[in-house]
């Protein structure tokens, strides 16, 4: 029997970085990425210290860089001496991982927690996270190229900024800071191919009649209401790396989001997020072949 296949490719991850640009704190009045200073009685080293601080021009700003191998943002360090991959997880897991002047190389750092704070957007208190060393494959005894945390529950699926304010790297330490900013489809520019939130209109009428293998008694089980209605309140955290094993969303290849569940031709199906549902049904009411099994979208 033919079974008809749903394919929607991305071109760019829905979660993205931006680095926060900080020069006050409790670390005097270092950089974001730059080395702390240190305390010198000599007034020529002091000075040398402090470049930048009075003729910012000769020095290079840090910066973020292009998504990274993991989904994230490659946010620069000592100048692009040394670079760090954070990768913002559906599940409130942080990962951030080590690499050196070439974007592609891999580095292994001395293994330390990360000891951060994490506000997030709207918020006046931040809460303490830490990042433990989780070596990686081919990383020397001692070392680590990558770190992993976890944000508080109520700051998962929120916009987050994240400051870590000692980082060591070869006896050196640095000031890493960025945040989070969690891109809604109905956000994103028209040539990025994930879908878009449909008008209020057409998805009372898209919810509202059997059609196709989307049935009366789905919409019954759907509780005669639309994903805009159900999951309202409910922040979208896109996964772009899902591992193996994981539940994908049917349109979008991402990881499938638990809390996204909508029951068509019977069945329930999982998305990462309200727009992708949409699709999944316009397709499922246009097509009379049996859709593909709800186990079929498992990343392999």
């Amino acid at each position: 029997m033919k079974t008809t296949k749903y394919i929607h490719l991305h071109s760019k991850s829905a979660i993205f970085l931006t680095l926060l640009l900080s020069t006050g704190g409790c670390i005097g009045e270092t950089r974001l990425g730059s080395p702390q200073e240190k305390n010198t009685s000599d007034p020529d080293k002091a000075s040398q210290n402090k470049v930048g601080k009075s003729d910012k021009s000769n020095v290079p700003a840090e910066h973020e860089h292009e998504s990274g191998a993991h989904g994230g943002i490659i946010v620069s360090l000592g100048r692009d001496r040394y670079h760090v991959e954070a990768v913002f997880d559906s599940d409130g897991g942080v990962r951030l991982f080590t690499l050196g002047e070439d974007e592609s190389q891999v580095i292994d750092i001395e293994s330390q927690t990360l000891k951060g704070y994490v506000k997030a957007e709207g918020d006046l208190q931040s809460k303490e996270v830490a990042w433990e060393a989780k070596p990686q494959e081919g990383d020397a005894e001692g070392r680590s190229s990558l770190f992993v945390g976890q944000l508080p529950p109520e700051f998962v699926g929120r916009n987050v900024e994240v400051t870590i304010p000692n980082i060591r790297i070869e006896n050196e330490r640095f000031r890493l800071g960025f945040k989070s900013s969690i891109a809604e489809h109905s956000e994103q520019h028209p040539s990025d191919p994930m879908p878009t939130k449909i008008a209020e209109d057409e998805e009372q009428k898209l919810y509202g009649v059997a059609s196709g293998r989307y049935t009366l008694s789905d919409i019954a089980a759907n509780g005669n209401t639309t994903p805009s209605k159900k999951f309202r309140g409910i922040r979208s955290a896109h996964d772009m790396s899902p591992k193996v094993g994981d539940r994908i969303c049917p349109i979008t290849q991402t990881k499938a989001n638990p809390k996204f569940i909508w029951i068509v031709d019977g069945k329930e199906y999982q998305f990462c997020c309200p727009p992708c549902v949409d699709e999944f049904v316009k397709n499922a009411k246009s097509s009379d072949e049996p859709l593909p099994e709800p186990e079929s979208y498992v990343k392999k």
